[in-house]
């Protein structure tokens, strides 16, 4: 099988059909005919084997984190997915791995009404870069600048959980068999919180997706709104399963893994109670974690204490 054929057997037929494309998969470019009044937010994110996902992993799981990260950026924003185009380099055309990874992005353009409307396949070590794009009302979209002094944090869901499977797969801990599996998938299939994003961009300040780790992410926040921020570690939202295999360093590693793709999110005294409302109406997770201070620095506390724990969240070519 070579290129084309591989592009039209596995990748040009799909479900979702949306009508602001006018041209999809088959030309030169895709043709988009975005709505009135609605910005387009853009991402891109690439997929690299032994380095965002261990060589092992399934090609189903690589197909869905694939679709999954681009979409958490865009979550992160408030906005709508829309369209996704894929590039991805593959050794050799194995028909079988194809099609399973093409289960994994499918299942999830699906869910979302995310349209695949394009992209490239070449020859190499795998890899897989997705750009994807979404739809915003025009000046609303959520920035990582927003924040202010004075707003509590807040973050979507658990954290922590994806870098501990990490650490299992590398051998470094044993996590007990009742916790293993909601843990991996943790790590193999994270879901992009699509609705909160869409949801708290009525209320946020400024926001931003977990993915290099939460200290990290946070400190991205207050450098680009020029604030401080103190997180309680005792209010970060751990799981059974961390709590069991990690313990007292379970807080270090839901602040420093990376790869959660949860929401983490300022919002003003004003807005906080109309925001937990809406989650809570939503069932949507959250927890308040923190507050912005003036400070221009993240500190941590445990039980009123002030604690130093260093950040080391993912960075590439450090």
């Amino acid at each position: 099988m070579k290129e084309f054929e591989l592009i039209k057997r596995y990748f040009t037929e799909q479900v979702v059909k949306r009508k602001e494309v006018t041209l999809g998969i088959g030309d030169d470019c895709a043709l988009i005919l975005p709505p009135q009044n609605q910005e387009i937010a853009i991402t891109t994110d690439t997929l690299v084997s032994g380095v965002h996902f261990p060589e092992n992993t399934s090609p189903r799981a690589i197909g869905h984190k694939a679709i999954a990260v681009n979409l958490s950026d865009l979550a992160a924003m408030g906005a709508e997915p829309s369209w996704v185009s894929i590039a991805i380099t593959l050794p050799t055309i194995d028909q079988a791995w194809v099609e399973e990874f093409c289960q994994g992005v499918f299942e999830l353009c699906e869910y979302f009404n995310v349209q695949l409307i394009g992209g490239d396949t070449t020859q190499g070590p795998l890899s897989i870069t997705v750009t994807a794009q979404g739809l915003c009302p025009e000046g609303n979209a959520l920035k990582r600048s927003g924040a202010a002094p004075g707003q509590w944090i807040y973050v979507t869901g658990q954290i922590g959980d994806a870098a501990l499977a990490l650490k299992h797969i590398k051998g470094e801990v044993v996590i007990e068999p009742a916790f293993r599996e909601s843990i991996l998938e943790r790590l193999e299939y994270p879901k992009p919180r699509v609705l909160a994003g869409q949801t708290i961009r009525l209320y946020a300040s400024a926001a931003i997706d977990i993915s290099d780790g939460l200290l990290a992410d946070l400190t991205h926040i207050c450098e680009q709104s020029n604030v401080g921020a103190n997180i309680v570690l005792e209010n970060i939202p751990l799981s059974k399963g961390m709590l069991a295999t990690m313990g007292d360093e379970a807080a270090n590693l839901a602040l420093n893994g990376g790869d959660d793709y949860e929401l983490l999110f300022v919002v003003a005294e004003a807005n906080k109670g109309g925001m937990e409302t809406a989650l809570q109406q939503l069932g949507i997770p959250f927890s308040c974690i923190g507050q912005t201070n003036h400070t221009n620095k993240v500190t941590t506390t445990i039980n009123e204490q002030a604690i130093d724990i260093k950040s080391a969240g993912f960075e590439h070519f450090s």
